[in-house]
């Protein structure tokens, strides 16, 4: 039986991918750090590794004869300090690859973002070499350039190596995008620019996995980058009409002007970059760019060369998330 290990594994990706794997006819390690998380893995057949792969000495061991790796761990998240996100993303990402080289890994993986896309307008159809290297809109998408720059550097190495963009994951056990969305409806409204008429492109955790599964095994895509998404753009305030429907609540909106609401969060980070506060800014830049701007994504190369299709639609998705919080958020 092949051995494949899952970097970020008891995170919300990892907690799909490890048991799809497994199903698949993989002998799973499930590398992460979260040892709760890691006994519900345990549990479908899954070997779970404690370590963190920011500590070679401490998960090194896990690479012997390992014959791919999917590194899906990272810190993701829309705010934080800049030493935080290089250490973990990218010297993290360098000390996948170091191991994998030095453990003779056939195969690397790599999780990144299609945040490297983003900006102050609307993109339709965007392409995987459509990307700005200069963008800093925040930390994470600078770290997240700066980590592909270091997965190319070792595919020119002798690593095989292919590169995931999945776009906005949601599904059961989401705890960042729907989450948020339902705080915020919940609270003060949420935020409607441009009359919600941006179109999103969101993937449920399945399809991502799904996708995964594909590029650990397909011939031929060995230096390759491939977006991910659900395949299905609509508008913004649909599809947030779709999610508040399928728990049962209405929505509650904010109509604000763009202008305002960027300059709002350019204070606003730079107050808590200034005077240190903890926590998160209510708004940063990269919220109010994806509140207010289009982002599509083209993924006619993953459905070419992985053979990519989506398995759960978004409606099914949608109602599949809808109810699974009615069952648990009752009060």
């Amino acid at each position: 039986m092949k051995k494949i290990l899952v970097t970020g594994a008891t995170g919300f990706l990892g907690k799909y991918l490890a048991p799809d794997l497994k199903k698949r006819g993989w002998e799973v390690l499930a590398l992460g750090r979260n040892e709760k998380a890691g006994a519900e893995l345990s549990k479908k057949g899954v070997t779970f590794c404690h370590g963190d792969f920011t500590k070679p000495d401490e998960c090194e061991k896990f690479f012997d004869g390992v014959e791919c790796v999917i590194h899906a761990g990272a810190l993701s998240t829309v705010w934080g300090k800049w030493e935080d996100f290089y250490h973990t993303n990218v010297q993290g990402t360098r000390n996948i690859c170091e191991m994998c080289l030095k453990h003779g890994v056939k195969r690397l993986v790599y999780i990144s973002s299609p945040s490297v896309y983003s900006g102050k307008k609307d993109r339709f159809d965007i392409h995987e070499n459509d990307v700005d290297k200069s963008n800093e809109l925040n930390y994470y998408i600078k770290s997240k350039i700066l980590a592909e720059d270091i997965i190319k550097e070792y595919h020119d190495k002798g690593l095989y190596t292919v590169v995931i963009r999945p776009r906005g994951l949601f599904g059961i056990g989401d705890t960042s995008l729907i989450p948020r969305v339902l705080r915020a409806n919940s609270k003060i409204g949420i935020p409607l620019l441009n009359g919600g008429k941006n179109y999103v492109d969101i993937t449920h955790v399945k399809n991502v996995s799904h996708a995964c599964c594909l590029a650990a095994v397909t011939e031929d895509i060995n230096g390759e980058v491939f977006n991910i998404t659900n395949g299905e753009p609509m508008e913004f305030r649909a599809i947030l009409e779709q999610f508040l429907s399928s728990i049962g609540e209405k929505p509650k909106y904010l109509k604000l002007p763009f202008g305002l609401l960027y300059s709002v969060s350019v204070f606003s980070e730079w107050l808590y970059r200034t005077f240190h506060l903890k926590g998160e800014p209510m708004l940063t830049k990269y919220t109010v760019c994806t509140l207010a701007f289009s982002q599509t994504l083209n993924i006619e190369k993953a459905k070419q060369k992985l053979g990519y299709q989506p398995v759960i639609s978004l409606s099914e998705g949608i109602n599949e998330y809808g109810k699974w919080w009615k069952e648990n958020h009752k009060n």
